[in-house]
């Protein structure tokens, strides 16, 4: 399986992504724009907080070709950021109380100076999380030990594992993925990660296999705990239930399955104002692989930058950016949802 970018698919293109989905949302289905519904909530235009988050998407280039994924990675995909635009993030990072680097992908380790890079956040004294896919652990000898590597350096490492069975989390990822990620959360628990007593967190991503919203958070957390531990003798902190955001591949199984104006009136019927209050949009400034800005890793594969001045890792400024407004479009449906969906599971 290739990348959309790689196959020339339309959606490939983030232009036309937003020009379908205003398009069916507003003219085919009929529904209201995300704006609209934020006004009547008396949420709009929507006010960032003091970012506690600097999100970092170190390149799109990973081991898995994923069918929800959001952000198109995959082997072909040859974009990752550079030492130089790393050590902007750090020299912007300095500059600031924000106390927590969440680094992504793509498959964040396989950029050459994954390591380096962590080193330096950590000698910084900020809390580093890293969205682990798991497989790269024992993709290949050079990544045997970031188990280890993650717990010299404190790093909290969040995993997206689909299902605690291995013919619903392959579906959505791959053949063999099931049977990786069970040996790579063994290889973590070796090293005291999900353990008591370590503090060494680590936290799964659960996010629904088809065209459906995700169940209760703690449910879920509940069966997974119980049948990982039953079945492998696996332990974890917490599990994070994710929607599914019509973006990227996941926008184009909607369209292809014809599931797309369903889950868009599911999205839309099921808007919550609480759990808009809570988006991490507003907590948290997303940085490119090239070094843009966003206010979220969403609006980033969108191509939405913030609605500031201040627009590159370069030009970084806190007080500028914090006097923007969130840039929002039909998508942000999906993370006002029900109990609302964030990099940190739900909102509300």
């Amino acid at each position: 399986m290739k990348s959309l970018k790689a196959t020339g698919h339309d959606f490939a293109d983030s232009a036309f992504q937003l020009t379908v989905l205003r398009r069916e949302v507003a003219d085919t289905l009929h529904l209201p724009l995300f704006h609209e519904k934020m006004s009547t909530a008396g949420l709009f235009p929507l006010a960032p907080l003091e970012p506690t988050v600097l999100q970092i998407n170190v390149g799109k280039m990973c081991n898995q070709v994923c069918r929800h994924c959001h952000v198109d990675a995959g082997p072909d995909r040859k974009e990752i950021m550079t030492r130089e635009t790393m050590q902007l993030c750090l020299n912007a990072l300095a500059q600031t109380s924000i106390g927590t680097v969440d680094l992504t992908g793509g498959a964040p380790e396989m950029n050459p100076d994954f390591r380096w890079f962590v080193e330096q956040i950590h000698q910084l004294g900020r809390h580093i999380i890293v969205r682990c896919n798991l497989t790269i652990i024992v993709a290949n000898k050079k990544y045997y030990d970031l188990p280890e590597f993650f717990r010299r350096h404190g790093v909290e490492v969040v995993s997206s594992l689909p299902f605690y069975n291995a013919k619903t989390t392959d579906r959505q990822r791959g053949d063999g993925v099931f049977e990786d990620s069970v040996q790579a959360l063994k290889m973590l628990n070796a090293v005291g990660y999900g353990q008591e007593g370590t503090g060494l967190r680590l936290n799964l991503v659960y996010n629904p296999n088809g065209a459906f919203l995700p169940g209760s958070q703690k449910g879920l957390q509940d069966q997974f705990k119980r049948a990982l531990h039953k079945d492998f003798g696996i332990v974890f902190n917490e599990l994070y239930a994710i929607t599914n955001i019509p973006v990227s591949r996941y926008l184009d199984y909607l369209i292809e399955s014809g599931n797309y104006a369903g889950y868009m009136e599911k999205l839309v019927t099921a808007f919550n104002p609480a759990a808009a209050e809570g988006v991490m949009c507003r907590n948290t400034i997303s940085v490119s692989w090239e070094g843009g800005l966003y206010d979220c890793d969403f609006n980033q594969m969108l191509d939405l930058h913030v609605a500031s001045p201040v627009r590159h890792i370069r030009d970084f400024n806190l007080a500028t950016l914090n006097q923007r407004k969130v840039v929002l479009n039909q998508h942000c449906y999906g993370c006002t949802a029900g109990s609302g969906s964030s990099c940190g599971g739900t909102t509300a």
